[in-house]
Formats: C-alpha cells, sequence, structure tokens
C-alpha cells in the first residue's frame, strides 16, 4: 500500500497556518493561522479520485495538503472566515455532527472558542472561555467522543486542562479543570476511544459492547506524557500513568481508534525529533514504547487514521510522512510530502 499528495490548495492566510482537519464527512477543511482567523474550505476532488481513510489534513505554510491514495488534484473553495481571537490560532477541532456543526479553537489569546453554523457558511460564536480560565496560551483542543456527550478538552501553556462540557437541559457550557498536568506547560490533548479495550472481541461471543471510562492523554513541556481517568464515582480526574521517554518537549500525543480491539495505542511526538509509539495491552497494564522514527528536526503534529492504523506525521523538515504498522509490528513509511 502507498499514500500520495491529492492536492495542494491556497488558503489565503495572511500569516503561518497552524493547523488543518477534515470535517466528521471529509468535505470541509478549517485552517487556522497567525493571522488570528480560521478559514473554512469546501473540498472535492475528481470522481476518479478514492480517498483512503486517511489521517487528516495537515497545515504547513499558508498551504493545505491532503493526503490520499489518488494523484488526481483536489479543489479547495472557500466558504466561510472566523474571527473572534485576539492572537494567533493553534488548533480547530470539528465536533461530531449529532451536536450540530461545531467547531473549536485554541488561541495564544488564552481563550477556546466554540463556533456554531448558524446557516449554511455562517459561524457565530456559541461558547468563550472565560477570562482567568487559562493563564496562558491555550495549544490544544480535543473533542470527545460522542459517546461521552459535547465535551472538549484544551491543554495550556499554564501546565492545565480544561474539560468544557455542554448541558443539553440547561443549555449552557461548564468547565473543569485538571490543574498543575504538567510542569512548566501543556502542548497536547487527545481522547480515548469510548468503546472498551476487547469488547469486540467480547461482542463476537455473544457479550454487549459497553462504553470505556473517559480517559484522556496530556503531554508537556516536562517531556512527559501523562494518561488521566475520570473517577465517576468522586468526579474527578486522576492521573494513571505517567510515560517518559523523550529528551526534550513532548509537542503532540494522539490516541488511537481501537475499534473495540484489545489495545490501546497512543503515539507521541518531541522537540528532539523522535516519535514513539505506546502500546497497552490489557486494561491498566504497562504501558511499552516503541520508537517510531528518528527525524532529525523538531516533530510537531501526530494524527491517526480513522481506522487507527495509519499514522501522519509532521516535522520541522517541513516535510509529512506517513506510516503503516506491518503484520510483524515494525512501522514502515508509506508516504512523503
Amino acid at each position: 500500500m502507498s499514500a500520495s499528495t491529492i492536492g495542494t490548495f491556497e488558503t489565503a492566510h495572511s500569516d503561518a497556518v497552524h493547523d488543518c482537519a477534515y470535517d466528521y464527512y471529509g468535505r470541509r477543511v478549517a485552517t487556522c493561522s497567525s493571522d488570528r482567523t480560521i478559514k473554512i474550505f469546501d473540498v472535492s476532488q475528481p470522481i476518479s479520485s478514492t480517498a483512503d481513510d486517511g489521517p487528516s489534513a495537515t497545515g504547513a505554510g499558508t498551504n493545505a495538503t491532503l493526503n490520499g491514495t489518488s494523484v488526481n488534484g483536489v479543489v479547495g473553495t472557500p466558504s466561510a472566515v472566523i474571527v473572534g481571537h485576539d492572537g494567533p490560532v493553534w488548533s480547530a477541532r470539528w465536533a461530531h455532527p449529532k451536536f450540530g456543526t461545531l467547531l473549536a479553537s485554541a488561541s495564544f489569546d488564552h481563550h477556546v472558542m466554540i463556533h456554531k453554523e448558524v446557516e449554511p457558511n455562517s459561524f457565530v460564536c456559541a461558547y468563550k472561555s472565560p477570562m482567568g480560565t487559562h493563564d496562558g496560551s491555550v495549544n490544544a483542543c480535543a473533542w470527545a467522543p460522542h459517546e461521552y456527550g459535547a465535551k472538549l478538552a484544551s491543554a495550556s501553556s499554564d501546565g492545565s486542562i480544561s474539560i468544557i462540557s455542554y448541558n443539553g437541559a440547561s443549555g449552557s457550557w461548564s468547565v473543569e479543570k485538571i490543574d498543575h498536568a504538567h510542569a512548566i506547560g501543556c502542548t497536547g490533548v487527545s481522547w480515548a476511544p469510548a468503546a472498551m479495550p476487547g469488547s469486540l472481541v467480547n461482542a463476537r461471543s455473544g457479550g454487549v459492547t459497553t462504553v470505556d471510562a473517559k480517559r484522556l492523554v496530556t503531554c508537556g513541556c516536562d517531556n512527559l506524557v501523562k494518561i488521566w481517568r475520570f473517577d465517576e464515582s468522586q468526579n474527578v480526574w486522576g492521573c494513571e500513568a505517567t510515560l517518559n521517554a523523550h529528551t526534550d518537549w513532548v509537542r503532540d500525543v494522539a490516541w488511537s481508534e481501537n475499534l473495540g480491539l484489545p489495545m490501546n495505542t497512543i503515539a507521541s511526538a518531541g522537540q528532539d525529533g523522535k516519535v514513539f509509539i505506546w502500546t497497552q495491552s490489557e486494561p491498566r497494564g504497562v504501558w511499552q514504547s516503541r520508537l517510531l522514527h528518528e527525524f532529525g528536526a523538531p516533530v510537531w503534529r501526530v494524527s491517526w487514521s480513522t481506522m487507527g492504523n495509519i499514522l501522519a506525521v509532521s516535522d520541522g523538515n517541513n516535510t509529512v510522512t506517513v506510516w503503516k504498522e506491518s503484520i510483524d509490528g515494525s512501522w514502515n513509511q508509506i508516504s512523503a510530502a
């Protein structure tokens, strides 16, 4: 199997693009930039093109690059520009469509915003984190699996994690915090899949697929990756595991979909130029690390495919590489752009 770039389109951002992401259906891309804006593009491609289950789009410079199996061109048609942040926008993420068309953004201005599409290509601010929620840049945000409701986790340079939840009965948003999650600052956050590892195997034996406890993985400037679990009985988040392999800031983390299979998998990317694959073979078991590759430059982002078997990596060499796990457990590069 191989992957290739299927197109690059100009975003017309006036400064660097830091992030871009497909929506749930893969028909729209949101980009965010140091120019303080978020832009929405309708993405189309020729009928002869076939998209794979590859990772989300990855931003670099002022262009957006899309990865897939076809070499045919794509067209990114600008459809909306979202403003509201007072600083560079580092991250943009779409919510599951069951909650409507919601787009979250995280910015250097210390705020998280949730933008709602009220008419086609018309977005309004549905939520902005109150002043003081974070005392530093908000570097990343991630929506929880839809089974948990409309929940958004955000990672900040003040060292804390915030979890923003929507209450359908009251129509309001509330915030809870994990303070002092990482010394110096927190740089990335990702949710564990809702399906309990091994639930697919159990379902085949006549069992019922169950939803696992809420878990997060975070990373920070303390060179660490941490796993957090929500205790429903105590209504509090607690650190379940601390993973130590990087020798410099950990820039990003991503928890892979497990599709109910009996294993948890996390990718972490570091300023040290390394990407590690972390695996846990049983609930609350030991996490094992495996070096994916040394890239020779800081690694900025990692992103899993929808199926959880392909990993995209963007690094300081201005390169996006795509990796796939072999049957023997080794990881092979299948694309570079």
